[in-house]
């Protein structure tokens, strides 16, 4: 019999794992059982980006976070208990995260026509594939079945987001370990060509970093104060802030990034060439965009009688 290195034997079984879970995935999970399913939600997701186009920013962000901690499973939408601290408040999600009152009221309209069907992990995965496409951007077909956790974990929110100091090493790492390559971390990390950030996540990069157009970082040191105005907001693209398009990239090339962990994408690195491709080329960013984001809701479901459904 052949002999394998313990490690090799990890990884395969993991890979084996995963796949038996994305096959209980089907695009037609609620094709008898909540046939409206996708149309309800893309309503309500229309009526919220109308009204606030950074709420669709915002879905984009709460798929992300609820994915990268123990997979999609709508972990993060649970609340703290006295014998569970959650996701809610880790670094990268407290006063920070938003959407939870958009995943309520899709989930109160999905009950009314499917009454205890649908997981809210399926319908965040849903939010954001709409949020993206209403800002202009691309759309895929959703893989559905996924169950809702009954658990959280704060310390496993803090462990695995990466915050916006992140180098371009660890951020490669922390994706990896997601079973999501360079591609898929250039391409998901255009989703900041919408949405905002907070002036406590770019004061270090403005002030501090080398690799910043000089007349972009007084710009911004304008809203952001050395002390104070933490909370005052800036958007992540200024150039089309509320539209799903390129200009991050193109931002990236003139080095205004507003985070450190974007400028990190463009900066003598191994993603420099995924940063000029997209930046030129919108159908190779939409096509790579839509393949990342199946990826990443593929990432340790929970299906079959794990967790719950409703």
């Amino acid at each position: 019999m052949a002999s394998f290195p313990s490690g090799f034997l990890a990884v395969a079984l993991l890979s084996l794992l995963a796949s038996a879970a994305r096959a209980q995935l089907s695009p037609a999970f609620y094709a008898t059982t909540c046939p409206n399913l996708e149309s309800i939600v893309r309503s309500v997701m229309a009526q919220v980006v109308a009204q606030d186009p950074r709420m669709g920013a915002s879905m984009i962000r709460l798929f992300f976070h609820d994915c990268f901690v123990n997979g999609c499973d709508a972990s993060v939408l649970l609340d703290d208990t006295p014998t569970m601290a959650g996701e809610k408040n880790a670094m990268g999600n407290m006063n920070s995260l938003r959407g939870y009152e958009v995943v309520d009221a899709i989930k109160s309209r999905v009950e009314a026509a499917c009454r205890a069907t649908v997981s809210c992990a399926d319908l965040v995965a849903l939010a954001a594939r709409d949020s993206v496409s209403l800002l202009g951007g691309p759309s895929w077909t959703v893989m559905l079945g996924r169950r809702d956790a009954r658990i959280a974990s704060k310390d496993a929110a803090n462990a695995n987001l990466p915050p916006a100091s992140d180098n371009l090493s660890s951020l490669i790492s922390k994706f990896a370990a997601k079973g999501l390559d360079l591609r898929d971390l250039t391409a998901l990390s255009g989703a900041h060509t919408v949405g905002v950030a907070k002036c406590s996540s770019f004061r270090p990069h403005v002030y501090s970093d080398a690799n910043v157009d000089p007349g972009f970082a007084v710009f911004r040191k304008r809203l952001c104060p050395t002390v104070g105005g933490d909370a005052n907001l800036a958007p992540l693209d200024p150039t089309s802030p509320n539209r799903f398009d390129v200009s991050y990239y193109r931002d990236l090339m003139a080095r205004r990034a507003l985070l450190h962990s974007d400028q990190e994408l463009f900066n003598d690195g191994p993603a420099d060439e995924l940063v000029r491709l997209y930046s030129s080329n919108g159908g190779a960013f939409d096509r790579d965009f839509a393949a990342a984001m199946v990826k990443l809701g593929n990432i340790s479901p929970l299906t079959g009688a794990a967790g719950r459904s409703d």
